[in-house]
C-alpha cells in the first residue's frame, strides 16, 4: 500500500486583523511631538499646538512606502501611472495617567487605538521650556511605564467584563462545549493580563487562542515601535542622556522591539526643503532623515508586504498580508483574477535588475510559472494568467 499522504500542517495564525487597510497609530503622552511627527510624515498640516489634548479627533492620512525597487522599476519602464504601497497612519490624542478610567477623555482615545493595528509609541527626550510636559518634567522612562500600564489596565477592564458575562451565560446557563472552551481560553488570557500584569503579545498562545485574541483586538496585542524624539543637536551627535535608560526599559519589558531615534525639530526643517536643499543640509550637518526607516518599519510591523506589476502603462505595488498565496494575491488586482486563476508568472526583482529585462530573465531560466499553492514573496514581479469566464454564471457569460 502506498504511504498515507501527510496532512499539510496549518500555519499558526498571525495575531491581528486580516486585511491590507491596516493602520499604525501614533501614541504617547500630550506634548511629546506626536502631531508634529504626523505633520512631517504625511505633510498634512494637522493642528500641533502647545497644550494638552489639542488633537481630540484622530487625524488619519497615508504615506507612500519608500522603496528603491519601486523607484528602479519606474525608471526602467517610465510608465504612465506610478502607484507605490501606502502606510495608513493615525495621530491619536495624548493619553494621560488614568486614561483607562476616563481621565483626559481617555476612553475615547483608547478606542481610537483599538481601531489601529500597530503602535508608534512616541517618547519625548528633548528639553524645552517653551513646550510644557503634562507630568511636569521630561522623563521618557516614566512616560513609557504610564502608557504601557494604561493600555494593559484597559485590556484588563475589558476582559474582566467579558469573562464575567460569559460566566453568567455559559457556566451558570449550562452552555455548550464550544462556549465552555472559549470561556476557559478567555479566562486564561485574563489571568495573563489582569493577574500576571503582562501584555497579550508576550504570551505563548496556540492557534485557537490567537483566533480568539483576533476577535477581541486587545490593545496589548498590537506590535509596538518605539520612536524617541530628540533635539536636532542630540540626534545629529547621536547622544542623549535618556537613550540608555529607554533601551534598558524596553529590553526588560518588550525585548526585541524596534527603537528608532529621530528629531521632530530636524524633520520639520527638512520637509520644507527641496530634495537638493535637503541633501545639501544633511551633508553639511552630518545627519539624515529617519522617516524612511520609520515608515518601512511600521509597514512590516503590520505583517504587510507587496508584489509588483510592471509595464509601460503602470508600475504598481500591490499590498498583501505576509504568507498570501498566488490566487489571493491575484484577487487584489481583480476578483475575477482569483476566481479564474491559472498561474502566476514570477520573476524576482533581484534577477530583473541584474539581467536587465524580462527576456533576459527568461533566457537565464529564472522566469518561473507558479501554481495556486505558491506563496508570494515581497518584491516579486508577477504577471497573472486567468480564465476570464471562471466563476461567472451562464447569464453573465452570455452578455
Amino acid at each position: 500500500m502506498p504511504p498515507k499522504k501527510k496532512e499539510e500542517e496549518k500555519p499558526t495564525p498571525l495575531m491581528g486583523r486580516f486585511g491590507t487597510s491596516l493602520k499604525c497609530g501614533i501614541v504617547g503622552l500630550p506634548n511629546v511631538g506626536k502631531s508634529t511627527f504626523f505633520n512631517v510624515l504625511t505633510k498634512s498640516g494637522a493642528a500641533a499646538e502647545n497644550f494638552p489634548l489639542c488633537t481630540i479627533d484622530p487625524n488619519e492620512s497615508r504615506v507612500a512606502v519608500p522603496d528603491e525597487r519601486w523607484d528602479y522599476l519606474c525608471e526602467q519602464f517610465k510608465p504612465l501611472s506610478k502607484v507605490p504601497a501606502f502606510l495608513n497612519v493615525v495621530d491619536i490624542a495624548g493619553l494621560v495617567q488614568g486614561a483607562h478610567e476616563g481621565q483626559g477623555l481617555g476612553n475615547a482615545f483608547l478606542s481610537h487605538i483599538w481601531a489601529c493595528d500597530a503602535i508608534f509609541h512616541l517618547l519625548r527626550s528633548f528639553e524645552g521650556e517653551d513646550v510644557t510636559h503634562v507630568e511636569g518634567d521630561v522623563n521618557p522612562v516614566r512616560d513609557l511605564e504610564i502608557i504601557s500600564e494604561e493600555l494593559r489596565k484597559k485590556d484588563e477592564e475589558y476582559l474582566k467584563d467579558k469573562v464575567t458575562t460569559m460566566e453568567k451565560t455559559t457556566i451558570r446557563g449550562g452552555g455548550d462545549k464550544k462556549k465552555l472552551q472559549e470561556y476557559e481560553m478567555l479566562k486564561k488570557i485574563y489571568t495573563w493580563i489582569g493577574e500576571e500584569k503582562k501584555h497579550a503579545r508576550f504570551g505563548h498562545w496556540n492557534a485557537n487562542e490567537i483566533e480568539l485574541l483576533n476577535r477581541h483586538l486587545l490593545l496589548t496585542s498590537k506590535p509596538v515601535i518605539y520612536l524617541v524624539n530628540l533635539s536636532e543637536n542630540d540626534y545629529t551627535r547621536k547622544k542623549n542622556k535618556f537613550l540608555a535608560k529607554i533601551k534598558e526599559w524596553i529590553d526588560n519589558n518588550d525585548k526585541g522591539a524596534v527603537i528608532i531615534p529621530f528629531s521632530g525639530e530636524l524633520e520639520e526643517k527638512l520637509v520644507e526643503m527641496s530634495e537638493e536643499e535637503k541633501a545639501s543640509y544633511c551633508k553639511e550637518h552630518g545627519t539624515q532623515s529617519a522617516l524612511s526607516k520609520i515608515i518601512t518599519t511600521g509597514f512590516k510591523a503590520l505583517q504587510l508586504e507587496y508584489f509588483f506589476t510592471a509595464g509601460n502603462d503602470e508600475v504598481k505595488a500591490w499590498t498583501i498580508l505576509k504568507g498570501t498565496k498566488a490566487p489571493q494575491a491575484a484577487g487584489k488586482i481583480h476578483t475575477d483574477f482569483e476566481k479564474g486563476f491559472i498561474m502566476a508568472e514570477v520573476m524576482k526583482f533581484s534577477d530583473f535588475k541584474e539581467l536587465g529585462s524580462e527576456s533576459a530573465v527568461k533566457g537565464a531560466g529564472k522566469y518561473r510559472q507558479e501554481g495556486k499553492n505558491y506563496v508570494v514573496h515581497d518584491g516579486d514581479i508577477i504577471f497573472f494568467k486567468f480564465n476570464a469566464g471562471a466563476g461567472l454564471t451562464d447569464k453573465k457569460k452570455a452578455k
